[in-house]
């Protein structure tokens, strides 16, 4: 050292300092990032029109257009030894068909990357997608059978939306945090709920769960990627008188967190995801008016009915229609979502990655259960699938038809006739069963092909402490508790060093099978009991699966991969939906013309309204495109898009003018919003018509101009 620099040398000082910053930097543990982190979107809306919707099985429920498009949510964490992908789906739910077709498009691109064990879907359960993807015949019977365009839709979106989150990996970290959202959700089974133990009903203070835990991804730069949050909602804020497509009020919450975040960015074309995925949602509306009879007003007797002759026991609000109700709830939900968000209170996830699969066959599964009546332990069995009268009720956010009442407990010579016709359940189906009068004996129905899967998928994913407990249906508010607390204790008597886990239910995932109550809930037989298809000990059953995959995901141990579920693919030749044969304008008139033009002038929440002759949506389901843009001429001549159909504020609406012509036209409308510029605005609308003699051809309409102002302070 040169004794004329001295310690007060500035160049020593910055040495010195250099020095002790790259000291602290070797002994401080890295936060640069913990996992490769991958996000993607994409459209898997499918038809918007004349296919009936899936959820609330009502045949007349055919979608006559498009409110939200529905987008699949992918989420890729890999620690550099195992990988796991999450993708929420804006579906009523995933069937086996569809996942089994996703791992097989995404092998054809990457081998074995991506595989059965550690792909886990889960659909978001909204009521208003289209259906006819499940294959199994009871899910597909009341939507007219197979329909490959849904199908088909479904597959391709999430596949590609997994494509994208793996060319999107980059180095992140993850974070944990825990909400409350209050008055966004109310248990329609109140009753069921109470047949549980009242020592367990006192841990908790309400009858739902109001948490919402959220998992936040954030690339090593800082860049926000994404979030996944579970809240207990079921997505029937839109009720079954809907029929324009919609991702109802989680999907509308993803789609406020992304435009929060992705500012300017056309919704489903931004880079940051924001996925509001299902978890134990089974006994729990989003109606929080609850359950009224739908004339009268009047309260709903104890069995959920109305005195008048065609009246329904209907829940509904909070808002004044479906529409403010979805609305209302979204914004609940987001708000917490993105308070949480913001405070940055989150705890970083530190820790492996480990995924456990395995199918199971429920039928012939046996466990342990305690009985509190006899106080003896009894060996349990599952049942083979069956369906209660109260299922047939409905629920009070969708009732159903007929004379069916929930509570049923004893059966109908009558409709014993109409199921023995079908198929009479066996002696031991009915013991089996116990409390459920049995409607539907769907495991014995073999015509034409299987009506409700007994093997199912099980799946348990663990990324640091945080632990996805993927179920393949829903579980009602207190199975999902109890799942939750098996899965805790048997991290804890695995590995005492484990730490507290965070476990979520993640609902609806891989194979759809109904419904999970407990087997107190079940003798309630409540439409969720009547609905629990393996019998009053579906849920004991599943605690002891999902505690031996806890167990195996702690040990990092293979897991036997179980019987492989029957392949439907080959099956599926009934389908009911009528095709488009051929398309025609109105007499004098080309496809697009608009034939009701916009007023000139409109204020910050007016609603423009229009029609263009049209072909029909089906002729080209518009994925990741759009059937309608609303523009904004900016100061350089350039129509910019301002809104598109996948907007709330926008609706795209469908209507057969003509039959026997093949004539239709589309009504689009656009809701002003209060935050527009003002300016010159129109609208345009793409579509695609099928020529009498062949083949399909585009074509494209748009309105006059029309001024948007805003509107006059006087002070």
């Amino acid at each position: 050292m040169d004794p004329q620099l001295g310690l007060a040398s500035p160049w020593l000082r910055k040495c010195r300092l250099l020095y002790v910053c790259l000291l602290i930097g070797l002994l401080t543990p890295s936060v640069a990032s913990s996992y490769s982190i991958g996000v993607g979107i994409a459209d898997v809306t499918g038809p918007v029109a004349e296919v009936v919707f899936m959820g609330y099985a009502k045949m007349d429920q055919k979608g006559l257009g498009l409110h939200t498009r529905l987008f699949a949510r992918s989420f890729i964490i890999d620690d550099g030894e195992q990988r796991f992908v999450f993708v929420s789906v804006d579906s009523a739910m995933i069937g086996h068909g569809v996942k089994a077709a996703v791992v097989k498009k995404l092998n054809s691109h990457y081998g074995n990357l991506y595989t059965e064990s550690n792909v886990m879907i889960s659909g978001t359960h909204t009521h208003s997608s289209p259906g006819g993807f499940m294959m199994d015949v009871l899910f597909d019977i009341s939507t007219l059978g197979f329909v490959r365009e849904t199908f088909n839709a479904l597959v391709n979106g999430i596949s590609k939306s997994i494509d994208k989150a793996h060319n999107n990996i980059v180095p992140g970290r993850i974070y944990v945090a825990r909400g409350e959202v209050l008055d966004a959700n109310i248990n329609r089974s109140p009753a069921a709920y109470l047949r549980n133990p009242i020592y367990e009903r006192k841990r908790y203070k309400h009858d739902t769960d109001k948490d919402l835990v959220q998992m936040q991804f954030i690339a090593a730069t800082n860049r926000p990627l994404g979030v996944i949050n579970w809240f207990a909602v079921h997505p029937t804020s839109m009720n079954n008188t809907n029929h324009l497509v919609s991702s109802d009020n989680v999907g509308y919450a993803s789609i406020l967190f992304e435009k929060r975040v992705n500012k300017h960015t056309m919704i489903g074309k931004g880079e940051f995801v924001a996925a509001f995925a299902s978890t134990n949602l089974g006994d729990v509306s989003p109606n929080t008016r609850g359950p009224k009879c739908e004339f009268s007003g009047k309260n709903c007797s104890e069995h959920y009915t109305c005195r008048g002759k065609k009246e329904m026991c209907f829940a509904s609000g909070p808002g004044r229609d479906m529409f403010e109700s979805t609305s209302i709830i979204a914004h609940k939900i987001f708000n917490e979502s993105w308070n949480l968000w913001k405070s940055g209170t989150g705890k970083e996830v530190v820790g492996p990655v480990r995924v456990v699969h395995r199918f199971v066959d429920m039928p012939n599964q046996n466990a342990t259960f305690y009985n509190e009546t006899s106080g003896e332990v009894e060996t349990v069995t599952g049942c083979s699938p069956a369906m209660g009268y109260s299922f047939a009720a409905g629920t009070t956010d969708g009732p159903g038809s007929f004379a069916f009442e929930q509570g049923t407990t004893t059966s109908n010579p009558f409709w014993n006739a109409v199921r023995n016709f079908l198929a009479k359940p066996t002696d031991e189906d009915v013991r089996c069963h116990g409390a459920k009068p049995i409607l539907l004996a769907t495991g014995q129905m073999r015509k034409p092909y299987q009506w409700q899967p007994k093997i199912v998928s099980t799946q348990l994913a663990m990324v640091g402490n945080v632990v996805l407990a993927g179920v393949p249906g829903e579980f009602t508010t207190m199975s999902g508790r109890r799942l939750r607390d098996a899965v805790k204790k048997a991290i804890d008597e695995t590995d005492e060093s484990f730490g507290e886990a965070e476990v979520v239910v993640a609902g609806l995932c891989n194979t759809y099978s109904d419904y999970i109550t407990t087997p107190e809930e079940y003798q309630a037989q409540r439409y969720e009991g009547a609905s629990t298809v393996y019998g009053p000990h579906t849920l004991t059953i599943y605690l002891k699966q999902y505690a031996e995959l806890a167990r195996h995901a702690v040990l990092n141990e293979k897991v036997e991969s179980g019987p492989t579920p029957v392949d439907l693919s080959k099956e599926q030749l009934i389908s009911l939906v009528a095709p488009v044969l051929f398309d025609s304008p109105k007499w004098g008139k080309e496809f697009g013309d608009c034939v009701k033009q916009p007023r000139r002038t409109y204020g910050p929440g007016g609603v423009v309204t229009v029609r263009f002759i049209s072909g029909h949506p089906r002729n080209n389901l518009m994925t990741g495109n759009t059937f309608l843009t609303v523009e904004r001429l900016e100061e350089d001549e350039i129509w910019t898009p301002v809104a598109t159909d996948a907007d709330w504020e926008t609706k795209f609406m469908w209507e057969r003018t003509s039959m026997l012509l093949g004539s239709s036209q589309v009504i689009v409308s656009w809701e002003i919003p209060d935050t527009v510029l003002p300016g010159e605005y129109r609208i345009r609308h793409n579509g695609y018509y099928r020529y009498i003699l062949g083949g399909i051809y585009p074509y494209q309409g748009v309105t006059n101009h029309f001024q948007v102002k805003t509107p006059q302070i006087n002070y």
